[in-house]
């Protein structure tokens, strides 16, 4: 159990205790801070309150966090596009909308809970919920991720990732018009003031860098290939929306009216290269278009030819 205790300072006087509790803990979302307020788990001068409580300058706010409740991850027989498969590593075609590893509100149909009934080993560097994940794409992307199944593979896919010596190549539909053909969004990358469940171009972020090439136009949407040269969260999604070009389909950093019956956001990891971790051989892996994302292109390049 941990014990967190605040002062309320006069700065952050009025504010809702739910929004100013996850402007402190930077590791809690609004919604996690709320349930801990719901649960019992938070008081302020010694009384229960609710998350809608407008804080005063100089309570003291104190926060028990309980212990973490064990979770045991089952296996499920669900079917898996296996790019590629040997005795130290395995890489995905992950469809859209299945989440990578089990976490709130998502403990089954999972990405893990499909690897732990099919390989007999996994790496465990990541821990019991993330076994063999060495790098995740968003529920909503589709495409490539590599697994480890033992841990010598996992760390030296690791530090490929880290040195950028591993590579990933996106595809996104994207609104409006992107002039330069080419480009480079260097733009810092932390958790947004506004909305602790989000990420936002913000000063003080961490380094995140992501190149782009106009592929098709289609006049109020383009089709870009996209390379990361650092690996932040919602990166590609965060970016784009940043210099006015949001992703079609994207549910939080997108546009409010989507004029596409899309499931999620237009954007597929396509491409991956890594060097394998046992033999050094070079590798690159290719993932064809998902079904949904061909249907909008399609229907795109059929309009943009007629008008």
């Amino acid at each position: 159990m941990q014990r967190i205790e605040l002062i309320v300072s006069e700065e952050n006087a009025g504010e809702r205790l739910d929004q100013y509790l996850a402007g402190k803990l930077s590791h809690y979302s609004r919604n996690q801070v709320q349930l801990l307020i719901k649960d019992g788990n938070v008081t302020v001068d010694s009384k229960s309150v609710k998350p809608n409580h407008r804080t005063k300058n100089g309570e003291h706010v104190l926060v028990i966090v309980p212990e973490p409740k064990e979770i045991e991850i089952q296996p499920e027989k669900i079917d898996l596009d296996i790019v590629y498969e040997d005795s130290d590593i395995a890489v995905i075609n992950k469809p859209q909308g299945m989440v990578v590893h089990p976490a709130a509100g998502n403990y089954t149909g999972t990405l893990v809970n499909a690897l732990l009934y099919h390989c007999d080993e996994l790496s465990g560097i990541n821990g019991e919920i993330r076994p063999g994940i060495v790098h995740r794409i968003d529920k909503d992307t589709s495409g490539l991720l590599v697994i480890a199944k033992n841990d010598y593979a996992h760390r030296i896919l690791s530090e490929q990732i880290q040195k950028k010596e591993a590579s990933r190549i996106y595809l996104a539909v994207v609104h409006d018009n992107v002039k330069s053909d080419r480009g480079t969004i260097c733009a810092p990358i932390g958790r947004s003031p506004s909305d602790r469940k989000k990420m936002a171009v913000v000063k003080g972020g961490r380094h995140a860098v992501t190149h782009y090439r106009v592929l098709e136009r289609y006049g109020d949407y383009t089709f870009l290939e996209l390379a990361l040269e650092t690996g932040r969260t919602h990166q590609i999604r965060v970016h784009l929306s940043y210099i006015g070009h949001p992703i079609v389909g994207d549910p939080v950093y997108g546009r409010r009216s989507q004029k596409f019956s899309l499931k999620g956001q237009a954007l597929h990891a396509a491409v991956l290269t890594i060097v394998h971790p046992r033999t050094g051989e070079s590798m690159e892996f290719r993932a064809p278009l998902p079904e949904y994302f061909e249907k909008l292109l399609n229907y795109l390049r059929n309009k943009s030819k007629n008008i």
